[in-house]
């Protein structure tokens, strides 16, 4: 399958996915499943969408649904890059398409933010879940000092728009942000899709 149309597909099932009112859980459930067939094998990306900055990880717009139900990205990490504490407010699955991420939950102790159980490595084809119901709070690196890594992320909502919150780990201190993406055009889902 060409890598235009595994993308298309994918898209087409999350689209279905979302207009059939499901709850959270089962929408989790089912986009993860969707999520881990789109990253098994890592030839669909297109190379545009997988070129790191030096300084700063990137937030690649792949897909982002017209009535703003999902929001597909790729994120690409430079050497040793890493977010800060944030939440997403907004259910999300995430998959790692090429390298490894370290993902730290974090949540509230005493007046800020405390990492919540061990960190843990998502390799090539491995999937997590985020959300307010189940844990949202978080830090995410690239697990190598000398390398790219590529995960791709499933968001409820346009990500790149939505009001979001870094946290200062120390005092809890919330600082509104929004996103926005990388990118300036989208892939062509459907150029050369069947």
């Amino acid at each position: 399958m060409a890598g235009n149309d595994k993308l298309l597909g994918f898209v087409r099932e999350v689209s279905a996915l979302c207009a059939s009112g499901r709850d959270e859980a089962a929408t989790l459930a089912s986009a993860s499943e969707l999520m881990r067939a789109l990253v098994a094998r890592d030839d669909w990306l297109p190379d545009a969408f997988a070129v790191p900055h030096p300084v700063y990880y990137q937030q690649h717009l792949l897909f982002g649904d017209p009535a703003e139900r999902f929001s597909l990205v790729s994120f690409v990490w430079g050497p040793g890059q890493k977010t800060p504490v944030h939440d997403h407010t907004v259910w999300g699955v995430i998959g790692v398409l090429r390298g490894a991420e370290l993902s730290q939950a974090y949540a509230r102790a005493g007046a800020g933010y405390a990492p919540s159980g061990e960190a843990h490595r998502l390799e090539p084809g491995q999937v997590e879940c985020v959300s307010p119901a189940i844990g949202d709070v978080h830090r995410v690196a690239n697990a190598y000092d000398d390398r790219v890594s590529v995960s791709i992320h499933l968001y409820g909502g346009n990500i790149g728009r939505i009001r979001r919150h870094v946290f200062d780990p120390e005092t809890g201190a919330a600082k509104d942000f929004v996103s926005g993406y990388s990118n300036a055009a989208v892939p062509n889902l459907w150029a050369a899709a069947g």
